[in-house]
């Protein structure tokens, strides 16, 4: 068969029921193979960048490796921000580009470019791929093919990168194509010495990052923590492991965390973190005044991440479901502590320090209050998806997460303009149930062109647009490193009507700017769970982001401070 059937026959028998495109030249026979198989829905996005956040988000939802395709060039480096996203937060994805014809390549000429648009996007996405490369022949696709499928998926996941000429694309195939058997994780030894630990401690936690996302792990965690009694506080990645009224649920540690989840962090003797990264923001600066008086416990499949930063005193290697699994297993005929004095204290804290008031005295909407009434009023949503700023640090602050509800951001990266084209792949990925979107006034400006892509395809899309006029988080910044110089956050920063720019793209809109509002505008935004609408909320613009860490502090020392010093 042709190539590019050959290409479409493989996806669909790898369980790729989606893929994301934004057309060019150099992909155009493989569009229409895998147009015209019936089985695969192509999904034209605006912008490369959309179409891998899409990608991203479904392969978040369903464990199956996102899709995303562009042609060569400008199409290609438009994915390269997306592929990144994949790469730092451990996203399985193939990323598949189109090439210009062989015979038009530079080769070993010395010119820049040989072809139009050509444009050497292996090399450029070789640091942030698990693997990347070109195909030289047809007769190499179906090995290089399933070969970026098992890196996508094995180990720790991440982003695979597949460039094919265009005339590599119309040469014939002489295989079938095939399902990619992957290998058993790695099962980790030394459980029984990181279980004794834990049983030992006094006040242990489980610290859980978005390895146990990637792992595909959280129901085996839930499980784990009820056998064991032990209190899970989360990374920004892990927020969503546990339902928020789940009684081991403590809340997110960090430099935005919850005040009483980092107390937690001070307070634990014991500290199993599985696939936590333990950088600064986890940590706080000073690394010496966060372990004192811990033993600390790290589980990864990455032997990098854990040799990285902070040294475990037990270091497990191996896949997080395979030594939950194991760790079960071990568990079955231990009667472990009850844990109901370090349980108690922990809810002290809580009640001491609830999320909606470490905001004070605020003008206008509480955006931490406003976020636990949106999300408690979409309990039917899949999944909530939070942009990058502070929209998504209120949003990972004080989101009340039903149980199976997804929280999906961009960690590593750190990408605004994520939220939008993301929600359009979890939409893709669930079917049938609403997406709650929340993302600030510069970060829903970034993709804003994909309202379009959401009217045409008629998905549920909830998007919620917290509008403090400005770029928050780095005017936040500005107030405690620049005396307030609000250069490119506020001077110089526009943002244009976005109930007018809603209803333009034909998705009902309105917007609210008092407390007495919030009502009766979540009622309108949850009414129909199956349409799109967009609600705007006017958040005062001097309104930031607290709890958080101050700078060269542990990382329980958090602005604004407690009366009468740090609790």
């Amino acid at each position: 068969m042709k190539a590019t059937d050959y290409i479409a026959a493989f996806l669909a028998e790898n369980g790729v029921t989606t893929v994301y495109e934004m057309t060019g030249g150099m992909i155009t026979f493989l569009l229409d193979s895998i147009g015209s198989r019936g089985d695969i829905a192509v999904i034209s996005m605006h912008h490369e960048q959309a179409a891998a956040f899409a990608a991203e988000a479904g392969a978040r939802m369903s464990g199956t490796p996102g899709v995303a395709l562009a042609t060569s060039g400008p199409g290609a480096t438009n994915l390269l921000t997306g592929i990144a996203s994949c790469f730092f937060d451990s996203v399985p994805a193939v990323f598949i580009t189109g090439q210009v014809n062989t015979f038009e390549q530079r080769g070993d000429s010395g010119v820049r470019q040989a072809g139009f648009q050509e444009t050497d996007i292996v090399a450029l996405a070789t640091p942030i791929t698990k693997s990347s490369v070109r195909v030289r022949a047809a007769d190499e696709l179906p090995e290089v093919l399933a070969r970026a499928f098992s890196d996508a998926l094995g180990g720790r996941p991440g982003p695979v990168l597949v460039d094919i000429p265009m005339d590599v694309q119309r040469q014939d195939v002489t295989e079938r194509a095939a399902r990619v058997t992957l290998a058993s994780p790695v099962v980790p030894d030394d459980i029984a010495h990181a279980l004794n630990a834990l049983w030992s401690a006094e006040r242990p936690l489980i610290l859980a990052g978005g390895g146990v996302r990637a792992a595909r792990a959280a129901d085996a965690l839930a499980i784990f923590a009820e056998r064991t009694h032990v209190p899970v506080v989360t990374t920004l990645m892990g927020v969503d492991v546990l339902p928020s009224a789940h009684r081991l649920r403590i809340g997110m540690i960090g430099t935005y965390g919850n005040r009483w989840a980092n107390l937690a962090l001070r307070d634990a003797d014991c500290i199993l973190a599985l696939g936590a990264r333990f950088d600064v923001r986890q940590t706080g600066a000073d690394l010496e005044v966060f372990r004192a008086g811990k033993n600390i416990i790290k589980v990864d499949v990455d032997q990098g991440q854990l040799d990285w930063r902070l040294p475990a005193d037990i270091a497990i290697l191996g896949d997080i479901g395979a030594f939950l699994d194991e760790a079960m297993a071990e568990t079955s005929a231990i009667e472990w502590p009850d844990r109901s004095e370090w349980s108690a204290a922990l809810a002290v804290y809580r009640t001491d320090w609830p999320d909606v008031a470490e905001l004070g005295e605020v003008k206008g909407i509480n955006p931490a209050e406003l976020m636990r009434l949106v999300s408690e009023s979409m309990k039917s949503a899949s999944a909530v998806v939070a942009d990058v700023g502070q929209n998504q640090m209120w949003a990972a602050q004080s989101v009340h997460l039903s149980p199976g509800q997804r929280f999906i951001t961009s960690g590593g990266m750190g990408a605004m303009g994520f939220a939008l084209p993301a929600a359009i792949g979890v939409a893709q990925a669930a079917v049938g149930h609403p997406v709650l979107v929340v993302v600030g006034d510069g970060g829903m400006q970034v993709n804003i062109q994909e309202l379009e892509t959401i009217v045409r395809l008629g998905l549920p899309v909830k998007i919620v647009v917290l509008n403090n006029s400005c770029l928050g988080m780095v005017r936040q910044l500005q107030d405690e490193l620049f005396d307030s110089r609000y250069q490119s956050t506020v001077w110089g920063y526009g943002a244009p009507d976005f109930v007018a720019v809603s209803r333009a793209y034909g998705i009902p809109a309105r917007r609210i700017s008092e407390p007495d509002e919030c009502a009766d505008a979540i009622a309108w935004l949850a009414a129909d769970p199956l349409t799109s609408v967009l609600l705007e909320v006017v958040i005062d613009s001097a309104t930031c982001v607290r709890p958080k860490v101050t700078f060269g502090n542990p990382v329980y020392v958090m602005d604004p401070p407690p009366a009468g010093g740090v609790s």
